[in-house]
This record gives structure tokens, C-alpha cells and sequence, in this order.
């Protein structure tokens, strides 16, 4: 059960292991691009290249799908970034029960957008995990989980196609380990659990209570939607690319534009932390160079950063 590209690797991994795939289920076919013309998910076109049974149910809780998913009858759910929340009937429809792909080291960033959270918290590192679906949101036991480093300045997409490749062969592993009975499932510590909720684009708007550090983690974590969006005097700006100054301190009010140099344009933040605006790209328009920005008179030394509303 998986959708999006990030579903591919792990399918190609259970086959590689010999697992037989009697179904493949993934989410209908949706319009796209200008001409709305239907296209169909990543997961079906790797399914059918490979000659396996997909349905595509509009409602997971349909009795006619409930109905087929227990005349393939599986083993086990492998569910990997499906998109739907599972009834209980479903998750009760395989003997070793419904088996998660999750990209993060549970209980960590538990919920729809775990990469985009670990970037926009600049985390250092991150993971995948496997875990059994139970009523919650990614709140089952423990199967394997296994820890992968954050790139400086890699970007939501980037890491995300990292660890669908690293948490394929975690995903094999973990089901020979529930067949052989040699995994035993670990309960999660839910003290210790973070969110990562679906992002929406209030999440991107300026807020002058960012850190440099943390104004350069929604950059990379928020790419390429909904992206980091700020006022400046009557024009919407995105912050395409930014990098935190370490070394570099200011006592300007955040949101202030304290200088340019070079092909940068420095950015008070909160803390006193200074961050460095090396791309910007205006509403409606193509991303530029800061220095171009400047140039075109998008922004100058002296202008300020507000929040966008939330109707602009």
C-alpha cells in the first residue's frame, strides 16, 4: 500500500527478497498538469511494469475493497506512505498486521511531514523506522529503525528520496524478522514523542522570532512547498536560499535588512543571530540572485521583513 515515488524503493525491495505481492493498492488516478489529464500514482506504474494486480479504492473503509484485500490474502500490510488512514478492519486483514514504512526515528516527528520538520528544526541527523500500525498516528510498536545524516543544506525532496532508498532494505529485513519470529516488537516512549503535522502555508510565513539557524531550516525543509514567504514594503518575497552567520551578531530589530554584499543580502534575526539571503524570488516571478534583487529594487538596506496575512 504506498503512492508517491517515495513508495517505489520499497516495493522493488520486496520483490527482490522474493516476497510474493499478490495486491498493490494506491490511491486513484488524479488530474494533473494543464491539461488535467488523469495521471496515474508512481506506484501503480511500477506495479503494472511489473505485471502485479493494483486497485485504486476512492474510500478505504468500501466493503467491496475490504472484500478484495482479504481475498489476496496476505500475510502481512506493507504500508508506505500510502495517504489514507487504515480502519481497524483493514489493519486486522494480514496475520503479522500492517507493517509502516516511517521516515524518522520514532517517536520522533510522529505524523504527516516527518521530513520537512526534521529540516525546519535543523536537525542533524534523522532516520527510518518500522513500525506496526495500530489506532493512532504512528504511535505502534517498534520493529527496526536505522539513523541517517542530515547533508548541510540538503533540501525536503533530496532527503526524502535518501531514505526511501536506506529504508527499503530496512523494510526487508523487517519482514523476514516477523517471519522468523527474530523481531519483537519494542513499545514507543510517548514522553518522548514530537509532531510533524501536514504542512500548511501559514507554516512558511516570516515569523521574527526565527533564528537565523531556524529561518535556514524552514528554507530547506518547507522546498519546495509552501516555501518561506515575507512583506517587504508591498511586495511578497520568497526566501529561496539562506545560510545562519555564526560569527556575525546584530542588535537590529529582526526582520531588518542590515546590509548587502557581495551576492548577499544580511537579514536581522531573532537572538541577535544574523542570516545571509543568498536568493529571493518575488511573487508571480522566477527566483533571482539577491544581488539582482537588489538591483531591480525588490529590497535595499533599512527595509523590513513583516509576516504576509494569512488571506494574501
Amino acid at each position: 500500500m504506498g503512492t508517491p515515488d517515495s513508495a517505489r524503493p520499497s516495493l522493488e525491495a520486496i520483490l527482490a527478497a522474493g516476497h510474493e505481492v499478490p495486491l498493490v493498492v494506491t490511491q486513484p488516478d488524479r488530474p494533473a498538469g494543464r491539461s488535467k489529464a488523469p495521471l496515474p500514482p508512481p506506484v501503480k506504474v511500477s506495479a503494472e511494469g511489473r505485471g502485479l494486480r493494483v486497485v485504486q479504492p476512492e474510500k478505504v473503509r468500501a466493503p467491496e475493497f475490504l472484500a478484495q484485500l482479504v481475498a489476496a490474502a496476505p500475510d502481512a500490510l506493507v504500508v508506505v506512505a500510502y495517504g489514507r488512514i487504515l480502519a481497524p478492519a483493514v489493519l486486522a486483514a494480514a496475520p503479522l498486521g500492517a507493517v509502516n514504512l516511517h521516515f524518522s526515528i520514532l517517536p520522533a516527528y510522529r505524523g504527516a511531514a516527518p521530513v520537512q520538520w526534521a529540516l525546519a528544526h535543523g536537525e542533524s541527523e534523522t532516520g527510518v523506522t518500522t513500525f506496526r500500525l495500530d489506532g493512532g498516528v504512528d504511535t505502534g510498536p517498534l520493529l527496526l529503525q536505522h539513523q541517517v545524516p542530515i547533508v548541510r543544506g540538503e533540501r525536503a525532496p533530496a532527503l526524502l528520496a535518501r531514505l526511501a532508498v536506506e529504508g527499503a532494505p530496512l523494510l526487508a529485513a523487517t519482514l523476514k524478522g516477523l517471519a522468523d519470529g527474530s523481531i519483537r516488537p519494542v513499545p514507543q516512549d510517548d514522553a518522548k514523542a514530537t509532531l510533524a503535522p501536514i504542512l500548511l502555508r501559514e507554516h512558511g510565513f516570516w515569523d521574527p522570532a526565527w533564528s537565523a539557524r531556524e529561518l535556514t531550516g524552514r528554507v530547506c525543509g518547507f522546498d519546495p512547498w509552501p516555501g518561506v514567504w515575507a512583506v517587504c514594503g508591498s511586495r511578497r518575497l520568497r526566501v529561496a536560499e539562506s545560510a545562519a552567520m555564526p560569527a556575525a551578531a546584530t542588535e537590529s530589530v529582526p526582520g531588518t535588512v542590515i546590509a548587502v554584499s557581495g551576492d548577499a543580502v544580511f537579514l536581522a534575526c531573532a537572538g541577535g543571530t544574523v542570516a545571509s539571503i543568498l536568493s529571493l524570488q518575488p511573487a508571480g516571478g522566477r527566483a533571482m540572485r539577491a544581488r539582482e534583487a537588489v538591483n531591480g529594487r525588490l529590497l535595499a538596506p533599512g527595509d523590513r521583513f513583516e509576516r504576509p496575512q494569512s488571506a494574501a
